[in-house]
């Protein structure tokens, strides 16, 4: 029995990195030609764009591990049928529940260490691809930060450049706010020191501002700034979620629950990658009992075409769950577990209908 679960671990193994390996080459090249379009007006070497290729790839194929799991899975009962290997293991007596359970350990296994390795590696090279890239746009002029001191806020109006610090985001609302208004030389014109500013417009309302300059200080009741941000500009400024490792946003959670922040964003990102090895898993099963069920058709082709096409079915009812999560129209453990429940429930429901000879 060890001898054969060694057997098949090495034929999914390579089938789960030969499909890695063409999808990464994938990735890559649309990369490669995403990036020289958005630098084509730009004098920039092509070894720079390849860099930047490389950097984005890794985030990307993490999002397409459920395709991945689906294909090798696919790919692996290919090999036993064109060879009559299964058929000998099950004269041998390895029966069909035995295959089930060596891929749903094995899928497990893959499926953690690449939450635990992989998301982290991949998440810290999209966080250089962006602070590069942001090199080349305006988005450098325009950034909003979570840290342990609060929010901070960086924009540019008018040749000045104004450096935003609240302790907390309260509604449509910073609390408790310090603002440094700075020249393009970076010499200070003034500060500004305020309980509120609503921000629910891109012009802000600053209430009891007291304004220090040089030499002096003034008292407004209510100040207002034409700035770049509103509420939702500052959401996505700093919500891309894809480029914090797992301690970075559990430490980007604990921010945003001292700034009154809300939490859902951060906490379903946690619990989607928590849950990523029994969706691995849970499509691996699922793909091998349609592979069983198929398994004396000829055609790869059609083999694989079915695979494909319910994979899709699969990820768009997944994504429809997250997004209903996500705008918290149904409850965060709701929305992952959901998909998983069900593909679940069809699977235990295929499984009575395998049938053992």
């Amino acid at each position: 029995m060890k001898t054969y679960l060694k057997f098949l671990s090495l034929i999914f193994v390579k089938s789960f990195f030969y499909v890695v390996g063409i999808m990464l080459s994938l990735i890559f090249i649309l990369n490669t030609l995403s990036e020289l379009e958005f630098f084509k007006d730009i004098d920039i070497g092509i070894d720079f764009t390849l860099f930047l290729s490389f950097l984005n790839s890794p985030s990307m194929i993490f999002e397409m591990f459920p395709f991945i799991f689906l294909i090798s899975t696919q790919l692996f009962f290919i090999k036993l049928f064109d060879n009559n290997e299964l058929e000998i293991f099950k004269y041998s007596g390895l029966k069909n529940s035995n295959i089930l359970i060596f891929l749903s350990i094995i899928s497990l296994i893959i499926g953690v260490l690449i939450i635990m390795i992989f998301y982290n590696f991949s998440a810290n090279f999209k966080n250089f691809y962006l602070e590069k890239k942001s090199q080349y746009t305006s988005d450098g002029k325009y950034l909003a930060v979570v840290t342990k001191n609060g929010l901070w806020i960086k924009d540019e109006i008018d040749e000045k450049i104004y450096i935003i610090n609240s302790a907390e985001i309260k509604n449509n609302n910073l609390i408790n706010n310090f603002i440094t208004v700075f020249s393009r030389d970076y010499e200070v014109i003034e500060n500004i020191q305020s309980k509120q500013i609503d921000i629910k417009e891109k012009k802000w309302i600053i209430y009891d501002a007291t304004i220090y300059n040089t030499n002096e200080s003034n008292f407004l009741d209510i100040l207002e700034i034409k700035t770049n941000f509103d509420y939702k500009r500052i959401q996505t400024l700093y919500s891309n979620l894809s480029s914090l490792n797992i301690f970075q946003l559990f430490e980007l959670r604990n921010n945003y629950n001292k700034l009154n922040y809300s939490l859902t964003d951060v906490n379903l990102q946690l619990i989607k990658i928590f849950a990523y090895p029994l969706y691995m898993a849970l499509i691996t099963i699922f793909t091998a009992l349609i592979m069983f069920k198929i398994r004396r058709q000829d055609s790869t082709t059609f083999k694989i075409s079915i695979g494909l096409f319910i994979s899709v079915i699969i990820y768009y009812i997944n994504n429809f769950f997250l997004v209903m999560g996500s705008t918290e129209r149904i409850s965060l453990i709701f929305a992952v577990f959901t998909p998983l429940i069900v593909l679940g429930m069809v699977n235990s429901i295929m499984i009575y209908k395998i049938n053992e000879k």
